[in-house]
């Protein structure tokens, strides 16, 4: 090597050694995207959760009452459809094993409040009647289910 040479690699070296500061990579992350993605869930979990509740399709009848304060645990729903068959939440529960499906339940809850949903065509007889095993098995506080006051309302 000639001493030419020498000299322009020595001259060489410091400038790559400043480029190499410059071209660093940044050692942070960015979490903008990761909240935004997070933000998009929780509006549609939002949304989505009221909508899962109920399952069983019926002709609630329509009242003027106030909405019940919404709890904390997931409520339980029982439900009667025109036929006279029993759901609970949205499995259906033969009448003979009723009570001891719910005495289960209230077993396993913590709190009391239970909502009954019957269909308008239902005789009230066998809405009675499922009350009065909703209170055997337990729960004392039992909410009816109707629809907000409509055209069909009756005072």
């Amino acid at each position: 090597m000639t001493t030419e040479r020498i000299a322009l690699e020595a001259q060489a070296a410091p400038r790559r050694r400043r480029n190499r500061k410059r071209a660093t990579p940044v050692a942070e992350i960015n979490v903008t995207p990761f909240v935004d993605v997070m933000m998009v869930l929780l509006v549609v979990f939002m949304v989505a959760a009221p909508l899962l509740t109920v399952g069983v399709p019926l002709q609630l009848p329509r009242t003027s009452a106030a909405p019940l304060p919404i709890e904390q645990e997931e409520p339980l729903t029982v439900n009667l459809d025109a036929d006279g068959r029993v759901f609970v939440q949205r499995t259906e529960v033969p009448w003979d094993a009723l009570m001891e499906t719910l005495t289960a339940i209230a077993a396993e809850r913590s709190g009391d409040r239970v909502y009954l949903r019957a269909d308008a065509a239902l005789d009230y007889g066998r809405v009675a009647q499922v009350m009065g095993a909703l209170n055997a098995g337990g729960f004392r506080n039992i909410g009816l289910v109707t629809d907000p006051a409509g055209q069909g309302a009756r005072p």
